[in-house]
């Protein structure tokens, strides 16, 4: 499990093919990778992966089909910069929101725009997921920690601090560019929870029939 809150700007410094998939080596940046071990998860541009190899100031890490065709990291060549965090411990301070780093979707930007010091993106999400997003709620993009400021079906904004745009990959992605989402945790489980029995045998969303089975509308 992760935080959302992004601890350095790492790099792909080699991608070796692995029998059908892939082995990244990332250098490490400023992460203190000192505190992780063989085993360790570490989050990678908001995608859980593995430590099988540890240096000084590197990792590398072993990368399904599964995650390449659900990730960013797909499209990752030598050189690309990414978002790294360590997985949180018993200590770590929770400053961002759970994140699980299991990848929901692609998104891609739209649009940028100065908001005072901060920039103010817009990014368009897949409509499967746009049920899950909400304003003022939280997202995962590129493994950070944002809150959503506003939402219109599959679009929605958020702003972006000058400390947040140093500090991760944000402060190079521009209009265009795709980006790993994770939906907040908390709203997938409600959504299967709501279904009860049903989940088994149900293949949509959340409905105006289900909330109203649920007890959360009336007729």
């Amino acid at each position: 499990m992760f935080t959302g809150i992004i601890l350095a700007i790492g790099k792909i410094s080699a991608i070796q093919p692995r029998g059908g998939d892939c082995r990244l080596k990332i250098d490490t940046g400023k992460l203190p990778i000192e505190d992780a071990a063989l085993g360790d998860s570490i989050a990678v541009n908001g995608v859980c992966l593995t430590a099988v190899e540890l240096g000084e100031h590197y990792f590398c890490a072993d990368v399904s089909n599964e995650t390449l065709s659900r990730t960013t990291l797909r499209s990752a060549t030598t050189g690309t910069s990414v978002n790294l965090e360590l997985a949180l411990t018993p200590t770590t301070r929770l400053g961002g929101h759970i994140v699980s780093g299991h990848v929901d979707g692609f998104g891609r930007v739209i649009a940028k725009q100065n908001d005072g010091r901060s920039i103010r993106f817009r990014f368009q999400a897949p409509d499967s997921l746009a049920k899950y997003i909400a304003e003022k709620g939280s997202i995962c993009i590129n493994g950070i920690s944002l809150t959503v400021n506003e939402v219109d079906g599959a679009l929605f904004s958020v702003n972006i601090v000058p400390h947040t745009l140093q500090e991760t990959t944000l402060g190079t992605t521009e209009i265009g560019d795709e980006v790993n989402l994770e939906v907040d945790l908390l709203a997938r489980y409600m959504e299967r929870l709501m279904k009860g029995e049903a989940a088994a045998r149900c293949q949509g969303g959340v409905s105006e029939e289900l909330l109203q089975n649920s007890g959360f509308l009336t007729k």
